[in-house]
C-alpha cells in the first residue's frame, strides 16, 4: 500500500476551482518535489493532504488513515503527518526549547523532562543546540524555520510537507535549511515539498509532480523530468524559473 493515496480530488474556493480530478500516490521513504506557477494548487494540494482544507469531493488516505472522512481524528492525522510553512508560525514569547516541547506536553502528554530530552534532539539535529534558550527574533529567518522543522520533526510523523518553505529567505540562507531536508531524505522520511529550487528537486527529489491550472500535468522521475520534459507548459515553466 502506498503511505499516500489520492484519488480523483476536487477542491474550489468559491466558484474557483483551485484542484480538478487530481490523483496521485507517494509510496514510504519517497522523495516528491511538487512544482508549478503560482496558482496552480500546489499549496493547496498539501494543505488537503494535511487535513486543513476539505474537499469537495475525492478521497484521500494516509498512513491507513482516510483524510477525507468526517470520522477521522484530525488531531491524530497531523501528529502524524509534519507540515511546515513558509511562515515559520514559532511563538515569539516562547524560547527555542519551549517552542518545540509545547506540542509535545500537550498533545503527546509528555513530561516536561521527556519533552526536554526530545527537543534538545531534535533542535541538534537540525544544527541549533547552542541555541535553546534563544528567543525566534534572536534567530536568523533561516534559524527559524531550522526550528519550525525541528518542532514537526518532534513528533515523530511518518511523513513531512514542506510548503515553500525557503522562498521567504535571503539566499543565503537556502542552503542551511535544504541540508536539513537532504539530512532527512538520506535518514529516510517520506516528504512532499513545494518548491522552486529545481537544483535540490533534480538532485534530492525521486519524483516530480508539476501542477498546471489545477492538473497534476507531469509526474515522473526527477531527473528526467527536469531534464527532458514532456510538455510544452513544463518547458515554458523550466526556462521562466530557470533564467
Amino acid at each position: 500500500m502506498p503511505l499516500v493515496e489520492i484519488t480523483d480530488i476536487h477542491k474550489s474556493f468559491g466558484k474557483v476551482e483551485v484542484l480538478k480530478n487530481v490523483s496521485l500516490t507517494v509510496e514510504k521513504g519517497e522523495i516528491v518535489a511538487v512544482i508549478g506557477r503560482s496558482g496552480s494548487g500546489k499549496s493547496t494540494l498539501l494543505r488537503c493532504i494535511n487535513g486543513l482544507e476539505r474537499v469537495q469531493s475525492g478521497r484521500i488516505v494516509v498512513d491507513g488513515m482516510e483524510v477525507t472522512s468526517p470520522a477521522t481524528n484530525i488531531n491524530a492525522l497531523r501528529e502524524r503527518v509534519g507540515m511546515v510553512f513558509q511562515s515559520y508560525n514559532l511563538f515569539p514569547h516562547l524560547t527555542v526549547e519551549r517552542n518545540v516541547t509545547l506540542a509535545l506536553k500537550k498533545v503527546r502528554r509528555m513530561n516536561s523532562e521527556a519533552a526536554r530530552d526530545v527537543a534538545r534532539a531534535m533542535v541538534a539535529k537540525v544544527g541549533l543546540a547552542d541555541k535553546l534558550g534563544a528567543y525566534p527574533d534572536e534567530l536568523s529567518g533561516g534559524q527559524q524555520q531550522r526550528v519550525a522543522i525541528a518542532r514537526s520533526l518532534a513528533m515523530q510523523p511518518t511523513m513531512m510537507l514542506f510548503d515553500e518553505i525557503t522562498s521567504a529567505l535571503d539566499p543565503e540562507l537556502v542552503g542551511e535549511v535544504l541540508k536539513v531536508l537532504e539530512q532527512l531524505a538520506r535518514e529516510g522520511m517520506t516528504m512532499m515539498l513545494v518548491t522552486h529550487e529545481m537544483n535540490f528537486a533534480k538532485n534530492v527529489a525521486d519524483r516530480v509532480v508539476f501542477m498546471h491550472q489545477g492538473n497534476v500535468h507531469e509526474d515522473g522521475p526527477a531527473r528526467d523530468t527536469l531534464i527532458e520534459p514532456r510538455t510544452p507548459e513544463l518547458r515554458s515553466f523550466l526556462s521562466a524559473v530557470l533564467h
